[in-house]
């Protein structure tokens, strides 16, 4: 109890007190959340993930070895949706709301702040949790803007869309040059690393505006399945591969932790898009978030038992 609660306090808590203030921050000023998202979007994250790929030592192997495990894990967990959405017979446009907040998890501005505080910034951590993050806007982008676009645009022109993302080229120069073992000049160098340590505060920050955003209702009964699956079954599911896969130490740590991982906010946002039942995942993402407190603490704990 003493090191669950031990969890709880040095490293869930600082993350939520600075999502507190970007909620406080959302309720007074209004903030402009479009600007954000663009600003975490196009100059935050890509900066974030070249300096983090370019600074770990990363086997290649390895490196596509979490790409297939997380690749795996996102459409194990698509098909134990849908045969769930199923069995309950929900209708088309609910099963989608309701596999999108399982499948888009919030390994970024969640997962990764709480990766740094339980590997206390370690390269090679962080480095499993950035491949996630990349894994998960590659699989947002396909799964739901991807779709979105290619109604309006066409499905080449949607395409294209991904390849203006400053994400896709900012992984590709943080492999490359660290793979090359090319040295980054100073004056670059430097800006980058400034962008990078600011993506974690911001990342809160506007996770806690998003929050702030959504509106609050006490009928919680349709969201406990989406709750059940994100926050219990994803981690269970995550351990079981790890298991099979043969995968220990760091690795296997980061990846469990990076599993249990609340909703994504993006889940809400599209399910706006498309008039998908949006209440409805907006009460996923603040429930999943608040429960994750919780659940998170446990999985942390549980990962030390383990792999120590």
């Amino acid at each position: 109890m003493a090191e669950l609660l031990t969890i709880l306090l040095d490293i869930l808590l600082p993350v939520f007190i600075i999502m507190g203030i970007g909620f406080i921050l959302e309720k007074k000023f209004d903030l402009d959340l479009n600007t954000l998202a663009k600003l975490n979007i196009y100059f935050l994250v890509p900066g974030f993930i070249f300096v983090k790929l370019y600074e770990t030592e990363f086997a290649p192997g390895k490196f596509l070895g979490i790409i297939g495990f997380i690749g795996l894990y996102v459409l194990l967990l698509f098909i134990i949706t849908r045969v769930f959405t199923r069995l309950q017979r929900m209708d088309g446009a609910r099963a989608t709301t309701v596999s999108n907040s399982v499948i888009f998890f919030n390994s970024g501005n969640y997962g990764v702040p709480v990766n740094d505080l339980v590997f206390k910034g370690d390269p090679f951590a962080m480095s499993i949790q950035v491949v996630v993050l990349t894994m998960q806007n590659v699989i947002t982008f396909s799964y739901g803007i991807f779709a979105l676009q290619s109604i309006h645009i066409g499905k080449w022109r949607a395409m294209a869309g991904y390849f203006k993302m400053p994400v896709l080229y900012a992984l590709l120069a943080g492999i490359l040059l660290n793979a090359g073992d090319i040295a980054v000049p100073s004056f670059l160098w430097v800006p980058s690393t400034y962008i990078a340590d600011a993506m974690i505060a911001i990342a809160l920050v506007m996770l806690g505006a998003q929050v702030a955003k959504i509106k609050w209702t006490t009928n919680f009964s349709s969201v406990y399945p989406s709750l059940f699956l994100r926050l219990l079954a994803g981690p269970l599911l995550a351990l079981g591969m790890i298991y099979v896969f043969g995968l220990n130490g760091v690795t296997a740590q980061a990846l469990f932790i990076a599993s249990a991982m609340p909703t994504a906010v993006n889940s809400a946002v599209i399910a706006q898009e498309y008039e998908n039942y949006p209440e409805f995942a907006a009460q996923i993402v603040l429930l999943s978030t608040l429960c994750s407190a919780v659940t998170v603490t446990f999985v942390i704990y549980v990962s030390r038992i383990i792999w120590g």
